[in-house]
């Protein structure tokens, strides 16, 4: 019999990658490449949807050959994406109308200000459980209709985007439904990406009509909604395709919601946090949706054919590995993997600060106009300085995020499992714990986000049975337990605090 396999999309702010699994949930192929980050205009970001399309062809097949193993040996693939990230296309063509705009992206940040003043933030918070920001893909979407150029037609002038949408004819999607399209040919998104639309009732589990209405948003573009994990299946891939197979699509994840399932973390209590271009810390709270008082947001965890929605409580953090990508574009070290070194080679930052507000402050602050911040430098400042107090701040920003969580949750988290290509540096595992009072759990499979949507599409497909099966795969790698004492971090984190505040409210539109 020809051994099976189930493969996962994971395409990421990044660059995407193509990861076969086993049953025990071991790699058995991999492919990975990056794409180009477009900055037109200062805070704005975006993504070619045309190039994501190609690597996301060109690593399957390259990670197939990885593997050794026919597309045909596939039983499933699971997608997991950049959540937030929007793009419009042509149904007819298949071309985006426009860059995709990116999750980072801040270009409608006094879009959400007129919603807060207008005092509509509480009604949208209610409904999406979501803080309005320019970082959800609603005021992103209305951009988008607004300002990207018409669709030349056949027609005698080009036709009006807004209501080429209203036709059907401009679909709308987050970059899991333009993959699924590519893919299958059908228009689709899972409950964890609509859930991070700010156009989508979470406790309703429908898009919401007045806020389509607020956002110019028409129903007629907008993708069906299934389970994250999909019996009935999204689709499947053309035989006649670049595939040559026809493989079931039937999983779909947003990345964040996808490493809480590769995690493993199916009960209510269970937490993870993901280090990758930002860092992502999710609680999940089973059947209830847990209305945050201290600045969190309440979203969709994941749903499985036939079961009841599970919920879960987020910190976002925006950025973390983007500030470690900092100190390399600045020249503070060479590479990423020289930051353990240089930061073990002092003691201390001696004094120095370093809030990484590049594009402001997500939770629990949500300060859209907060900017990137050093304090402390005196002439004695060297670089090793800087770079242990950038590991430094990542511990101190889920610090923020863990004890909102636990203020909200009515509990205490003793435990935290990590993932994503920060948990590599063992230094910053330590830190964590230490900022924490937690024990730092290192899965021995640190891509997790992949593993959770090869996990969900096997579990679609009759691969798994259930989940138990899939905890028995979850291995430890390494556990870091605090070695700082708790009054000295507790003092490190009070001076931390007061470092923020100096970062925010920083941004000007009629900045000199």
């Amino acid at each position: 019999m020809t051994e099976r396999y189930v493969a996962a999309l994971d395409q990421g702010t990044t660059g995407t990658r193509f990861m076969v699994f086993d049953r025990a949930g071991t790699v058995v192929g991999e492919a990975y490449e990056t794409h180009e980050q477009h900055y037109p205009e200062p805070g704005w970001v975006e993504h070619d949807p045309i190039e994501i399309w190609e690597n996301t062809q060109s690593v399957t097949e390259s990670a197939l050959a990885d593997a050794g193993i026919e597309a045909d040996q596939l039983a499933g693939i699971g997608v997991t994406n950049q959540r937030e990230t929007t793009l419009l296309w042509d149904r007819d063509t298949g071309k985006p109308v426009h860059d995709a705009i990116v999750w980072q992206d801040r270009r409608t940040t006094d879009r959400v200000a007129e919603l807060e003043e207008l005092g509509k933030a509480d009604e949208i918070r209610r409904k999406t459980g979501l803080q309005p920001d320019a970082y959800f893909s609603a005021t992103k979407a209305e951009w988008l209709l607004e300002n990207a150029d018409p669709i030349k037609t056949q027609r005698a002038r080009p036709a009006d985007l807004r209501d080429r949408a209203a036709d059907g004819e401009v679909l709308f999607g987050t970059i899991d439904s333009w993959l699924i399209y590519n893919l299958t040919g059908e228009h689709v998104t899972d409950v964890t990406n609509a859930s991070r639309t700010m156009l989508f009732d979470i406790h309703e589990m429908a898009w919401d009509d007045d806020l389509l209405a607020e956002f110019g948003v028409p129903a007629a573009c907008l993708p069906a909604v299934r389970p994250s994990s999909d019996d009935d299946y999204y689709g499947t891939t053309d035989p006649e395709g670049f595939l040559g197979a026809e493989v079931p699509v039937a999983a779909a994840l947003g990345d964040q919601q996808a490493a809480l399932f590769g995690q493993t973390c199916f009960d209510a209590g269970d937490a993870k946090n993901t280090y990758g271009t930002g860092s992502f810390v999710l609680m999940n709270t089973g059947e209830r949706a847990v209305e945050s008082d201290h600045g969190l947001l309440t979203t969709v965890a994941f749903q499985r054919s036939g079961e009841p929605v599970r919920y879960a409580l987020e910190g976002s953090i925006f950025v973390t590995g983007a500030a470690i990508e900092w100190l390399a574009d600045v020249g503070l070290v060479e590479n990423p993997g020289e930051t353990e070194r240089l930061a073990r080679s002092v003691d201390s930052t001696d004094g120095v600060y370093v809030v990484p507000a590049f594009a402001g402050l997500g939770a629990p602050h949500w300060d859209q106009r907060a900017r990137g911040t050093i304090l402390g430098l005196t002439r004695g400042t060297r670089r090793e300085h800087v770079v242990r107090a950038t590991l430094e701040a990542i511990g101190f920003r889920t610090r923020d995020v863990v004890a909102a969580m636990e203020a909200d949750a009515g509990v205490e988290l003793t435990r935290l499992k990590v993932d994503g290509g920060a948990v590599k540096n063992n230094f910053l595992c330590q830190l964590q714990a230490d900022a924490l009072g937690a024990d730092i759990v290192r899965p021995a499979v640190d891509e997790t986000t992949a593993l959770g949507a090869a996990y969900a599409a096997g579990l679609a497909v009759g691969y798994w049975d259930d989940l138990d099966e899939l905890r028995a795969n979850w291995r430890v790698d390494r556990e870091f337990s605090p070695e700082m004492d708790a009054e000295r971090a507790d003092a490190k984190y009070e001076r931390w605090t007061e470092a923020v505040e100096r970062s925010r409210d920083w941004a000007r539109e009629d900045e000199p």
